[in-house]
């Protein structure tokens, strides 16, 4: 690629698709789940930084980005409606120098196996070979040598919980702005790990995640070298491209060998594969509310694991409710204890027609899973309304007995700040016990939790992978085997593919 000078203004398209989409869950994602951005709009909420240094020379040309929430897979038609607008968007903008992919990384599609690497393959093919393409990814990621053959350079995120997602997008910008600039050629090394763990055992807040992630700086200041990422994949995916992997990008001719970083992070991250663990204590659910209920302190905060809507879980079971409910301590009052978010838009119907105040009969989770929860019966109070939630619709606040309770969705909803609370009336600080369904716990839950378990619940994200039949992944795979060798063995893409 030849020097590019300031006078031409190189053009960068951005466009996305981005969804984590659990295999084993019987519900699917459609186009009503997506929220779409477009144009000035897309720019403000998710490239804020690109008013910042750093792009000079180069225009950044925000088209259509279309995400949604965690769940089951997407349908194929939805997929196709959504590849039909980014592409037409594409059309006409081009030509252009770049791409940037604004992606997931675990987007999974009824009927296709690598679901990124066939949106790639339908831009790659309307910009032609000489167009530069970029993408950001979640490190929950399943990515496959085919998308890395199709993707020159790539940034993925580094923390989990996620808090770097702008700076990782923004690197990716500016990765891309820089090589169009200078005219460079760039290759990467793809090395795919058969290690397969969830997130909630992988959390960069502790070791050897930690460790593992802030290792990938020392490579940061090599010369020539642009990015290295590492993904400990999305286990909730029966897919050959589920498991860990590392790519790392970096300039032709500058010296730096990016197999050989590539293969040194992944020989870590195989090294420390015994070593990982759930960041809090962990157990069945009747378990941790025996620990929960003993606690003098509060809240403590039980993560609801296998049901979490995060994670691509369907977010409709009644599982936790019921057990809580069953326990005198919660339900007379003397501890006091939340539930949120259970999806149900039945129920939330039912409770909006008997209005505040009233007493009902109710059956929530009537659709649930049977597999995983059966649906639970109560006499219930109905307590707050909140209308029009951007995510939500609707939201009811309901009371079981003096001292518990729940939340209610008209849509699936995660409950991970604290304005999500309060804009319902509640006080979850006030609370002896709060369930949310969740895994890790993200920061506002991190500083509300005096104490925290996570529930080893049943359900579509289910944390006991080894317990789950998967036909799909490659084999061996730890955990699912443990008494095998491996070592890297870096493939090379770019100069030599």
């Amino acid at each position: 690629m030849g020097s590019v000078s300031e006078a031409s203004h190189p053009r960068v398209a951005m466009v996305g698709m981005a969804s984590e989409n659990c295999t084993f869950s019987q519900a699917r994602t459609t186009l009503a789940d997506f929220e779409v951005l477009r144009g000035e709009d897309l720019r403000k909420k998710r490239y804020p930084f690109l008013s910042e240094d750093g792009f000079g020379g180069v225009v950044f040309l925000p088209l259509v980005h279309a995400r949604a929430l965690p769940g089951g897979m997407i349908t194929e038609e939805t997929y196709s409606q959504i590849e039909e607008t980014l592409l037409g968007a594409l059309q006409e903008v081009l030509p252009v120098e770049a791409v940037y992919l604004d992606l997931h990384g675990a987007m999974h599609v009824e009927g296709r196996q690598d679901a990124e690497a066939d949106l790639v393959a339908a831009i790659r093919e309307r910009v032609g070979a000489d167009c530069l393409l970029g993408a950001s990814m979640d490190l929950h990621g399943n990515v496959s040598a085919s998308l890395v053959a199709q993707v020159d350079l790539f940034s993925a995120y580094r923390t989990a919980p996620h808090i770097d997602e702008e700076a990782t997008r923004a690197k990716g910008c500016r990765m891309l702005a820089e090589s169009l600039r200078e005219g460079w050629t760039l290759e990467r090394s793809w090395v795919p790990i058969p290690v397969l763990l969830p997130g909630e055992m992988t959390s960069t807040l502790d070791e050897p995640g930690a460790s593992l992630y802030a290792g990938l700086a020392e490579f940061d200041d090599l010369p020539g070298l642009l990015d290295v990422s590492l993904w400990v994949g999305y286990v909730w995916a029966d897919t050959p491209r589920a498991h860990a992997a590392v790519v790392v990008t970096a300039r032709e001719g500058s010296g730096t060998d990016p197999a050989a970083i590539a293969e040194t992070v992944a020989q870590r991250y195989w090294d420390a594969r015994e070593a990982f663990r759930f960041n809090v204590p962990a157990g069945p659910l009747s378990e941790v509310l025996e620990k929960a209920i003993g606690e003098s302190v509060k809240p403590v905060v039980v993560s609801d694991s296998g049901d979490n809507p995060t994670a691509g879980g369907v977010g409709n079971l009644p599982f936790a409710l019921r057990a809580v409910a069953g326990r005198s301590v919660y339900r007379d009052g003397q501890k006091h204890a939340l539930i949120v978010g259970i999806w149900d838009p039945e129920a939330v119907a039912q409770c909006t027609a008997a209005g505040v105040d009233a007493e009902i009969l109710l059956v929530i989770g009537r659709h649930a899973d049977g597999r995983h929860s059966k649906p639970f019966e109560a006499r219930v109070t109905v307590k707050h309304f909140f209308d029009h939630d951007p995510v939500a619709g609707r939201q009811v606040v309901i009371q079981i007995g003096k001292g518990i309770h729940a939340v209610l969705t008209e849509r699936r909803k995660p409950f991970h700040h604290f304005p999500d609370f309060h804009v319902l009336g509640l006080k979850p600080e006030e609370m002896d016990l709060v369930v949310v369904k969740i895994g890790y716990l993200v920061t506002d839950l991190q500083k509300l939790a005096a104490k925290a378990f996570l529930a080893l619940t049943p359900g579509a994200v289910n944390q006991h992978a080894t317990e789950v039949t998967y036909h799909e992944i490659e084999r061996p795979m730890f955990p699912f085997e443990r008494d095998f060798e491996w070592h890297p063995r870096a493939v090379r893409f770019g100069i030599d593919s």
